[in-house]
């Protein structure tokens, strides 16, 4: 059952998959693309993405080497969106301090263009005669996307948890699938890294794609099933001097 191109292996390449294209429907039957559009490409993105690696993966006209090629070129694809949507998220979370949003932007954007750089760079120098180069970048492009997702996320929720930022509901539920999804592929690199589970590489990739369908899970519940009403204290909440970083950075950003 726990093996690769088995019964519960197809089904988790596919169910998530789906289920995203799924969301993304409902998401524009109820008008929720317009306000995470990035998240609702994400979502189409992840789904084509399947549509496209999940034939290339079992057609045995298709050489590894053609593979690892669409395969590298679908991570740095979801990479950018990826980063555009934690941008995202980053000034759904800041909406009340402009400056702030614009600087976390402009952050992650920068962030995404050296990722690319990077990438570009690594192709340039692979050694042409050597197709199987691809398996591994593809491997540390992913680690990188990863790494760097994790950090801003786990940023971003200490960042509001401390300043006591206002949480939207949908927002929390898509940033808490990324940081899981991130944390949990990053926990099994680091077993694969120290020779954990040498012989039983593949019992990694089933708790990736396990992790990722509770994920996806997890956004259809946020996104879609409404919250309980909360009442709102009246007492005013300690600032932090965050209103006035915010003066302060728009004064910066206008010189």
């Amino acid at each position: 059952m726990l093996r690769a191109h088995s019964l519960f292996w197809h089904y988790l390449w596919i169910a998530p998959n789906l289920l995203l294209a799924v969301l993304a429907a409902l998401m524009w039957r109820r008008a929720l693309h317009k306000r995470f559009p990035v998240f609702w490409i994400y979502a189409l993105f992840e789904a084509i993405q399947w549509a496209i690696l999940y034939p290339l993966d079992l057609l045995p006209s298709v050489a590894p080497e053609n593979f690892w090629r669409a395969y590298w070129l679908s991570l740095l694809l979801e990479a950018l969106v990826t980063f555009a949507l934690v941008s995202e998220i980053f000034n759904n979370v800041f909406r009340p301090y402009p400056s702030l949003a614009r600087l976390a932007k402009l952050l992650v954007s920068w962030i995404g263009v050296l990722l690319v750089i990077v990438a570009a760079v690594t192709a340039a120098y692979a050694p042409i005669d050597n197709p199987l180069w691809l398996i591994p970048a593809c491997h540390i492009l992913q680690q990188a996307v990863y790494m760097i997702e994790c950090g801003l996320v786990f940023f971003l929720f200490v960042f509001a948890a401390y300043f006591r930022l206002t949480w939207n509901r949908a927002a929390f539920g898509i940033a808490l699938g990324l940081g899981v999804s991130s944390c949990i592929h990053l926990a099994t690199w680091a077993v694969a890294a120290n020779g954990g589970l040498a012989q039983r590489r593949y019992l990694l990739d089933f708790v990736n794609m396990a992790t990722f369908h509770v994920c996806v899970l997890m956004w259809f519940y946020y996104l879609l099933l409404p919250g309980k009403a909360t009442t709102k204290s009246a007492v005013r909440l300690p600032e932090h001097n965050l209103e006035a970083w915010n003066r302060e950075l728009e004064r910066l950003l206008q010189q």
